[in-house]
């Protein structure tokens, strides 16, 4: 039997879609298939999955072959990681793929800590949003994802560590005219006025601002921009507003180079929780399963 087929078979009951699968392993569908079929002979012939019913259903024997292939792969993987250990002493490498805020302000602190606690680690941060961010880990392209929305994915696809929460805050420059209004703080139709510099689609801090301003289709948004700092220097030279994590916009505040702008009734737009993700049930190999462990712990 080849355990290469056993993950394919594992993975397809994850997919419960063969098109999907195969264009995700970068193979044919008959590919796929003649995998499944190959496997079912390795086990004696039997049938893994119901083939007469339009929906994907494994049998039961497919169910059986599934719960303990999770299981064998899982200990041929720590096998195979703890030789190449004792032979080499190998380095670990973790990937995560993060958007900005977890990634640039939050995990380098656990990373150091971590690193500092076990140097055979080594870490490759990816910066992407959060919806590219969760595309890589669904097709376990990284090891984790740190994000700021679940982006309408069901949360139940992942095992889940939140790291902080945080609050979304429109900022302007800090001569802007709107901070010379007679009213301590800024009424929101006061903010529709000017125009405004939104980020991309597929970004975390999109995604909550869209869900959660009701006056977001009234707003005057005349550029894209899919970088903080980009938008900070945007907004610093012109009378744009925009919105960011107030993570970003303090720092940022200090510096001199953007006033957050204080709303009336609330100092935020939006709350959001900035998680780390797995995927659920997903074995890991020794040191990245303590990575996930670290992550629960405050420092």
């Amino acid at each position: 039997m080849r355990l290469d087929y056993l993950r394919d078979f594992i993975k397809l009951c994850e997919y419960r879609n063969f098109s999907k699968l195969a264009k995700d392993l970068t193979i044919s569908q008959s590919t796929l298939s003649h995998r499944i079929s190959q496997l079912e002979k390795d086990f004696g012939n039997i049938t893994l999955i119901e083939r007469t019913t339009k929906r994907f259903k494994p049998t039961r024997e497919g169910e059986i072959v599934l719960k303990y292939g999770k299981k064998i792969l899982e200990l041929f993987d720590s096998c195979q990681q703890e030789l190449m250990d004792l032979r080499s002493n190998r380095i670990t490498e973790i990937t995560i793929s993060s958007s900005t805020i977890p990634g640039s302000y939050i995990l380098p602190k656990f990373i150091t800590s971590f690193k500092t606690k076990h140097p055979n680690v080594e870490f490759n941060i990816l910066i992407n949003n959060s919806q590219k961010s969760i595309e890589l880990l669904k097709k376990e392209r990284v090891d984790f994802a740190g994000v700021g929305s679940f982006m309408d994915q069901s949360e139940d696809l992942f095992d889940v560590v939140t790291l902080a929460e945080d609050e979304l805050v429109f900022i302007c420059s800090p001569s802007h005219e709107i901070l010379k209004s007679k009213n301590e703080k800024i009424k929101i139709k006061d903010i529709l006025k000017y125009p405004f510099i939104n980020r991309e689609e597929g970004s975390g801090t999109r995604d909550v601002f869209e869900k959660n301003f009701k006056e977001f289709n009234h707003l005057q948004q005349k550029l894209v921009i899919n970088d903080n700092d980009s938008i900070i220097t945007a907004v610093n030279t012109s009378n744009y507003i925009s919105v960011i994590s107030k993570i970003v916009a303090k720092k940022a505040e200090d510096g001199g180079l953007v006033k957050i702008i204080p709303l009336e009734g609330s100092p935020f737009v939006a709350k959001r929780n900035i998680h780390v993700l797995k995927l659920k049930g997903k074995p890991l190999l020794k040191l990245k399963k303590e990575f996930w462990n670290f992550l629960s712990k405050p420092l």
